[in-house]
């Protein structure tokens, strides 16, 4: 990866990860409102399995009455696969690759911009990483992320630390970072920090 803009066809693309209660999400709306597109992982998911979703149909093959209405059941959905990696896996192998597809349409739409942020929370633990140019990584204090992590409805330590141990360390992530960004400050201090991003990636 590379610390600098490169001339080639299409935007230069920052991957934005970050584990559980660091204020990824919080870092992208601030991409966003220095004009950078975002893709949204999470978001792309939740259409996905959402009303008429491409991937109720299969999601209800392969987990009989998760789905309704409404689209997939996420808690039913959550309590069939939390904690056992075998139907993860095979949850995994249904929504990833549709990811991939509309994360290949949403680069083809924004192909003049000179930036573009993939917002792909588990960027290195379940690949992506190798389709962008950058890595920021945003991070804050232990301390920091456990509460806003257990302030969160219906969160217990117990379900906290189930969902660190599916994320690479924190330590980790910084240390395979092309750039930080820090969010145990100040919004204000965040924001500048994100803004001074745009301008170095796109001068």
């Amino acid at each position: 990866m590379s610390s600098s803009p490169q001339v080639r066809d299409g935007p230069f693309v920052l991957g934005l990860t970050g584990s559980v209660g660091m204020g990824k999400s919080t870092v992208a709306a601030m991409f966003e409102e220095q004009g950078v597109p975002v893709f949204d992982a999470d978001g792309t998911v939740r259409h996905l399995q959402g009303p008429g979703g491409a991937l109720v149909d299969a999601i209800e093959a392969e987990f009989p009455g998760t789905t309704g209405a409404a689209g997939v059941d996420r808690a039913k959905l959550g309590a069939r696969v939390f904690g056992d990696a075998a139907a993860l896996e095979r949850l995994e192998a249904l929504v990833h690759p549709a990811v991939r597809e509309a994360r290949r349409d949403f680069l083809d739409q924004h192909r003049e911009q000179p930036l573009v942020v993939f917002d792909i929370p588990l960027l290195f633990e379940k690949g992506g990483f190798e389709e962008v140019d950058v890595v920021v990584v945003v991070s804050a204090p232990a301390e920091t992320q456990r509460a806003r992590v257990l302030a969160r409805p219906g969160m217990t330590p117990d379900r906290f630390e189930q969902i660190l141990e599916l994320q690479m360390p924190d330590a980790e992530k910084r240390a395979r970072a092309d750039f930080l960004i820090n969010t145990g400050t100040t919004h204000e201090e965040t924001r500048a920090a994100v803004r001074e991003l745009v301008k170095r990636l796109t001068a």
